[in-house]
C-alpha cells in the first residue's frame, strides 16, 4: 500500500529513473514486508530552479544528484523497521543507481488504513 513519489533534478536517463524506482520498491518489500505486487510510484523531474534544497543541512553534503523520496504508508511499522527501510533504500540506490547515500532524502508519511482506495470507490482495507 505504499505510494512512492520520487523527485529528481531534470536530466536523469529513463534507465536510471527505473533503477531508482526498482531499488526503492525492493527496499520496501525487504524491509517492511510490502507485497511485491503492491507497487504505486510516481517519478517527477524538476528544472534546477524548481529543485530547491540545502546542500549541507545537518552537515550532510548534497549534490545536484539528490533524490527526494516521499513514501506514504499505513500506520503500523516500528521505528526499527523504518530505520531498516531508510538504510536499505540508501544502500540499494548506491548499488543500483550509482547515487551517493548523502544524496538520498526520505520522507515517510503514515496514514490510517481507511485513507486508501485502490479503485471501485471502496476503502479496501476498511470496507465497513
Amino acid at each position: 500500500m505504499p505510494l512512492v513519489r520520487i523527485a529528481l533534478r531534470a536530466g536523469h536517463a529513463a534507465a536510471e529513473q527505473r533503477a531508482i524506482a526498482d531499488a526503492v520498491h525492493q527496499a520496501l518489500v525487504e524491509s517492511i514486508d510490502i507485497p511485491p505486487a503492491d507497487r504505486f510510484q510516481l517519478i517527477s523531474e524538476h528544472a534546477a530552479e524548481q529543485f530547491i534544497y540545502d546542500p549541507s543541512y545537518l552537515d550532510i553534503p548534497r549534490t545536484e544528484r539528490l533524490v527526494m523520496l516521499q513514501i506514504t504508508i499505513s500506520f503500523g511499522r516500528t521505528a526499527a523497521q523504518k530505520r531498516a527501510l531508510y538504510h536499505r533504500v540508501a544502500e540499494l540506490l548506491v548499488e543500483r543507481a550509482g547515487l551517493r547515500a548523502e544524496d538520498v532524502l526520505i520522507n515517510l508519511v503514515e496514514v490510517a488504513k481507511e485513507n486508501w482506495s485502490f479503485g471501485l470507490g471502496v476503502a479496501q482495507y476498511r470496507p465497513e
